[in-house]
């Protein structure tokens, strides 16, 4: 088994390289308009605090119990992007991942960017679905945060095989060198896995055209809950929208600011054969990229 590479951090601690887990989800964030907003709706429904982040003032980490959840960057109206939830996959080499992007008839809307930590770049499908790229480093820890999985990602897409071809190509998926995230078919859907691990799923039957943003083209980060109803609750009361609902198991909702996550009831997220039985990321999680 090859050893993922390391680096040393300021405080003498090793952290993990993205080319050591490359072309695996390293990380999701919002990215939005208003943090201050942000954090007064996600505070509410999902009982969220927030600590600065290492990238800027412009970003914010959210923590569940002391424990690291997800990103939030205030950079949409910036970067005139939309507001949305996003993974971020880990590249060896952001300016060629973006190169495999453009040759393929992906977007790069964003980027390759320099933060203090590394490189990204905001990217989306052929079919419109967005997501992200990092190089650079990955926290101390950041295998318990990918074992927790206090978040997980879902494409919801056209054609799960061929959304299967292009991300392969791009992020190195299955291409046989130490390291690699394999792929394999479950089915209908595609499932990626790291290190054994399923990280990630791909499925068929959404519609570039459609007027509901829940069955268009686009990566879905579900988020496993304890009280999927109570979340709902608040979220109405704060200024959120219910999508699509599933009482006491799933349901997507969008803030006020347009962001699209999903509620997955912890207790039944094994269903999805990538997170397990989580109750608000109690498990141990160390710092996440942020």
């Amino acid at each position: 088994m090859t050893r993922e590479p390391t680096a040393a951090t300021a405080s003498g601690t090793a952290a993990t390289s993205s080319g050591g887990v490359y072309g695996a989800p390293c990380w999701v964030s919002l990215m939005t308009r208003d943090l201050g907003a942000a954090h007064d709706f996600y505070g509410a429904v999902m009982g969220w605090e927030f600590r600065p982040a290492r990238l800027g003032e412009e970003f914010s980490v959210a923590l569940s119990g002391g424990k690291v959840i997800a990103g939030m960057g205030a950079l949409a109206s910036a970067f005139h992007v939309a507001v949305a939830w996003t993974p971020y996959f880990a590249v060896q080499n952001a300016d060629v991942t973006a190169g495999r992007i453009r040759e393929r008839s992906g977007t790069v809307a964003v980027g390759p960017v320099a933060f203090a930590l590394g490189r990204g770049a905001l990217a989306a499908d052929r079919d419109g679905a967005v997501f992200g790229i990092w190089e650079g480093e990955l926290p101390t820890g950041w295998e318990g945060w990918r074992s927790a999985a206090p978040a997980w990602v879902r494409l919801h897409t056209r054609d799960a095989f061929e959304a299967a071809i292009f991300y392969g190509e791009v992020l190195d998926w299955a291409c046989g060198r130490p390291g690699c995230c394999d792929v394999e078919y479950e089915g209908d859907e595609v499932v990626l896995r790291s290190a054994g691990r399923a990280v990630a799923r791909l499925s068929s039957g959404a519609l570039e055209q459609a007027p509901d943003p829940a069955i268009r083209p686009r990566w879905q980060v579900h988020f496993p809950v304890s009280d999927v109803e109570k979340r709902v609750t608040a979220a109405l009361q704060h200024g959120g929208t219910v999508i699509a609902h599933e009482p006491e198991v799933q349901a997507t909702l969008r803030d006020p600011d347009g962001g699209l996550f999903t509620l997955t009831d912890a207790g039944t997220a094994d269903r999805t054969g990538i997170a397990t039985a989580l109750a608000d990321a109690d498990a141990a999680v160390a710092e996440p990229p942020d």
